[in-house]
């Protein structure tokens, strides 16, 4: 029998505590088959000398948005500008392109007030550069937006008194007058203008992101929010996904979450006990090792970049003053109506994924998943929160002993670290953001960016768990959560299977496993920097969906 391919010579970090370490892989119907002597004396049809590289397990980004990634690559973005000076030119300069577009709307992202001393451009400027052309400028965190005056005014939100919706609010100043800022739910109202995106659109988005995946060594990806809600793109966005995977241009593999707002009441046999899902009863877990889904995603709070996830104690300081939701963040709906809806979908086989980054909102989703695996037991893949920012002493045996995975994101600590930091106080930031306190708990906790929220690039976030620098050079919250460089790596490669409920076919190099495999320029175990190091190629199932090496060419 011949192998598909072989790959030999290199340093093979299997990450199976059972056989830590191997020279040569096997690799047959896109599976791994044996390492070393189980492959000893059988032919393959391809196989690569990797002049001593080393190759480990494909990366998981276990926390992304990827058409939001892709179309911020297809149109004018601000990520680069470093004023808000050079903000307002680009916005300019794009404004008229804009206007003549099929939507007539200048859909723009990569905002960040941080990099501006915490400074937001005031509406009158917004208006003078982008004049009659209504503006959607999405903030890096996604839980904000700036809108100019023609935005407000074609959705009726200008006049003082316009009411706020239920979990968001557009920012007024004393006087009652819009400043520009619309946070949360409140963001919907102005999509609801320009979306849905067309397909054509998303599809070609979710290329872009995706060839950029493979680039960086991602071969799975759970894209965390589509269909519905301020975080979709689209009703039928699933379809990108799936018309780019039948395309053969979807380069790695996609684990989809609905937004709660897109399931609708499902009915079968009375004895059934169905609540809300996708038609046909389709949950959590349908799909192929391409293309499958996930949990459901629902919002509970909001950022902490923001100031508006939902915290125990006030911050230390807060961006807009007090207002109708205070100072302690808010809850995007009404707890008990969460609730409900939550259990309808939940008891209809659904996995839950909460985004919860504040203390008080993780409580919220402790009781629920708590309450929910007891009456009903659980589901197929784990229930997860999304982000657990801030999380007490008290609350990290409750998540080891509930199996509920988490996703913090070491990406946020070069960036908003500092800021997260000086919002947070002294104590609450050696909660924030945790790494070895979950790990020692027993808690999965999956290696995720957030993306394009911030920086995806795992071999940076693998970096970032093990020294937790913030732009300034400080440590970001404990000192104690910092990671090994072996444990960093596990939260992108088992501990991310793990999370995604794909313990059994991702994650390391276990025969029967998918061969998915990413080429190292040199050891993360061993690097000085693991940004140092280069992403030679990334295979998906034994084929290289990206590859500088001339022999693993597709």
């Amino acid at each position: 029998m011949d192998l598909d391919l072989v790959l030999h010579n290199a340093d093979i970090i299997t990450m199976d505590p059972a056989r830590p370490s191997a020279r040569s892989l096997g690799v047959l119907h896109g599976r791994v088959v044996g390492l070393d002597g189980d492959i000893a004396g059988l032919g393959a049809r391809h196989a690569v000398d990797l002049g001593g590289r080393t190759l480990v397990p494909g990366f998981i980004d276990a926390h992304c948005h990827t058409p939001w990634f892709g179309l911020g690559l297809l149109e004018p973005s601000v990520d680069g500008c470093s004023t808000l000076a050079q903000v307002l030119e680009v916005l300019a300069a794009a404004a008229p392109a804009a206007a003549a577009g099929d939507d007539g709307w200048l859909i723009s992202s990569g905002f960040n007030h941080d990099r501006f001393g915490g400074q937001f451009p005031s509406l009158a400027e917004l208006d003078a550069a982008t004049g009659a052309v209504p503006l959607f400028l999405r903030h890096n965190s996604g839980h904000q937006a700036l809108v100019n005056t023609a935005a407000m005014k074609l959705v009726g939100r200008y006049e003082p008194g316009s009411p706020d919706p239920v979990g968001g609010r557009i920012v007024r100043d004393p006087h009652g007058l819009p400043t520009g800022v619309v946070e949360e739910t409140a963001q919907e109202i102005f999509q609801q203008a320009f979306q849905p995106r067309p397909l054509s659109r998303l599809q070609q988005a979710v290329e872009e992101a995706t060839r950029i995946y493979a680039s960086q060594g991602i071969t799975s990806f759970t894209d965390a929010g589509i269909g519905a809600g301020w975080i979709g793109q689209s009703p039928v966005e699933l379809a990108a996904f799936q018309r780019a995977a039948a395309a053969g241009t979807l380069k790695a593999r996609a684990q989809l979450m609905p937004v709660l707002d897109a399931l609708k009441p499902v009915h079968g046999h009375s004895t059934d006990g169905l609540g809300t899902g996708l038609d046909l009863g389709i949950h959590s877990g349908f799909g192929s090792d391409m293309l499958s889904l996930g949990p459901v995603k629902v919002f509970l709070d909001g950022s902490l970049l923001s100031r508006t996830a939902a915290v125990t104690e006030p911050y230390c300081n807060h961006p807009h003053g007090s207002g109708s939701h205070g100072t302690s963040g808010y809850f995007q709906e009404d707890p008990e109506q969460l609730r409900e809806r939550i259990e309808a979908a939940y008891r209809s086989g659904w996995a839950v994924a909460a985004h919860a980054i504040g203390d008080r909102a993780i409580d919220l989703a402790l009781d629920l998943f708590e309450e929910l695996q007891s009456r009903y037991g659980r589901n197929a893949l784990p229930n997860r929160i999304e982000h657990a920012s801030v999380v007490r002493p008290d609350q990290l045996p409750r998540l080891a002993e509930a199996g509920i995975a988490v996703t913090p994101q070491s990406s946020f600590f070069a960036e908003g670290g500092d800021n997260m930091a000086a919002s947070l106080g002294e104590e609450r930031s050696a909660w924030a953001y945790r790494a070895a306190s979950f790990l020692d708990a027993g808690t999965m906790v999956a290696g995720s960016s957030d993306r394009p929220v911030a920086d995806g690039d795992v071999l940076r976030g693998m970096q970032a768990y093990v020294d937790r620098r913030t732009g300034s050079g400080r440590i970001f919250g404990n000192p104690d959560e910092r990671l090994s460089r072996r444990r960093a790596l596990s939260l992108y490669t088992t501990q991310a299977a793990a999370a995604t409920g794909a313990s059994t076919s991702k994650g390391s190099f276990t025969p029967g496993k998918l061969a998915d495999a990413v080429v190292l320029s040199g050891s993360p175990l061993e690097a000085s920097e693991l940004t140092d190091l280069t992403v030679e190629a990334t295979l998906l199932g034994g084929v290289s969906s990206y590859s500088r090496i001339k022999e693993l060419h597709s």
